[in-house]
């Protein structure tokens, strides 16, 4: 095995790994989506408990932007992490050159770990013999 193919190999598993993290982490935006949810549930009763006299509940926009907001960027955190993974099965299977690429470069804009995998992942896809391996000239 020549070093080209232990690098794409070592990246390969670094992309599951940072990929799984990304999964995990992409998870945090559910908290603001389920308070949303519980302020939008919440306000007839609110209403109703405060009808005697008291303070006004919160406007039923402030629960509808922090569940749609939370909701967003679990859906694009579940997105990128996922084709993270994927990227590392292309890269060990040696297809899709362009995809990964171009998912390194965006992976560089999730810090720590994303930015290294990134840098690493564009320095070893921008070799020649690497690009010999994917039958790119």
């Amino acid at each position: 095995m020549n070093e080209d193919e232990s690098h794409l190999r070592g990246l390969a598993i670094a992309h599951y790994v940072v990929g799984g993290f990304m999964i995990l982490f992409a998870c945090i935006p559910l908290i603001h989506t389920f308070i949303g949810l519980s302020v939008i549930l919440g306000i007839e009763g609110m209403q109703q408990a405060l009808a005697e006299g008291g303070e006004a509940p919160p406007a039923g926009w402030f629960g509808w932007l922090f569940f749609l907001i939370g909701l967003g960027a679990f859906l694009l955190g579940q997105a990128v992490s996922i084709s993270v993974v994927v990227s590392g099965r292309f890269l060990r299977q040696r297809k899709h050159y362009w995809f990964s690429f171009v998912l390194a470069c965006l992976a560089c804009t999730f810090m720590p770990f994303g930015t290294v995998l990134g840098v690493l992942t564009i320095i070893v896809l921008s070799r020649d013999s690497v690009k010999g391996l994917y039958g790119i000239n």
